[in-house]
């Protein structure tokens, strides 16, 4: 990558301390794979291409709908009925030319969840019911791939970052999945909570700052508080007991 453009494109994220061209050049050489292409994966993709992240590889098998307009932002009007993965892609490549888009537009289940984070770095959780997040909790565990957890309703959301080995994974979070089902959402909370989780994948792949790691950072918008609570492996967790087998 040429400094001049370099300093020309990213010149405000490559003078903070730490980052430089170096972590730019990290920047391009990474791939990720947002899980979820809605409110969160929108957030999350975007400052990604914005900031130059190589490869996005966005997962998600459902078409927009007038529902996801007040908070899913790489979707317009003209894109009613499109593949979300499409209508973001489309956004995102206008937004930056210089980085790769790739669009999947399948569910993720267990028999297809290993290929479709192929080649990729790290994932962003940004999906919207936990059976998948639950899925892509394995895959991040037994690949020993960074996970980026978020998750919003209403005016709240929460988000953490999971290490395989070194963190609590997020079935050590939830012990157990959530009842399915619709639920409200504020456009700026998907905002706030993209944003964490962006600033948190931006941080690991320069290697600069500290990581919500071992943290749980909730977000509440109508008292507009942040509170942080501590969360711990679960000794009978049997995710991590599998990483432990794989290692013994």
């Amino acid at each position: 990558m040429a400094s001049e453009h370099v300093m020309a494109r990213y010149d405000r994220q490559v003078m903070i301390d730490g980052f430089g061209v170096e972590g730019q050049e990290r920047l391009k050489r990474a791939s990720v794979a947002i899980a979820g292409a809605g409110g969160l994966g929108c957030v999350v993709a975007a400052y990604m291409a914005a900031a130059g992240l190589g490869k996005i590889r966005l997962i998600d098998h459902d078409r927009v709908e007038a529902s996801n307009l007040n908070r899913q932002i790489l979707h317009w009007e003209k894109d009613l009925g499109r593949l979300k993965v499409e209508s973001a892609r489309e956004k995102l490549e206008s937004m930056n030319s210089e980085i790769e888009v790739e669009a999947v537009g399948d569910t993720i289940t267990d028999d297809n969840a290993f290929g479709l984070v192929d080649g990729c770095d790290l994932i962003v959780d940004a999906m919207d019911n936990f059976p998948a997040r639950f899925i892509l909790n394995r895959v991040a565990v037994r690949r020993n791939l960074p996970l980026f957890h978020g998750a919003v309703s209403g005016f709240e959301g929460r988000a953490t970052t999971i290490i395989p080995g070194r963190t609590p994974c997020l079935a050590c979070l939830y012990h157990r999945i959530p009842e399915p089902g619709v639920f409200p959402v504020a456009g700026v909370a998907p905002a706030v909570i993209g944003s964490i989780q962006a600033t948190e994948v931006m941080k690991y792949i320069v290697g600069i700052g500290e990581l919500l790691t071992g943290r749980l950072l909730v977000y509440d918008g109508l008292s507009l508080k942040f509170m942080e609570t501590e969360v711990k492996r679960s000794h009978g967790c049997p995710e991590c007991r599998h990483l432990k087998e794989a290692r013994a």
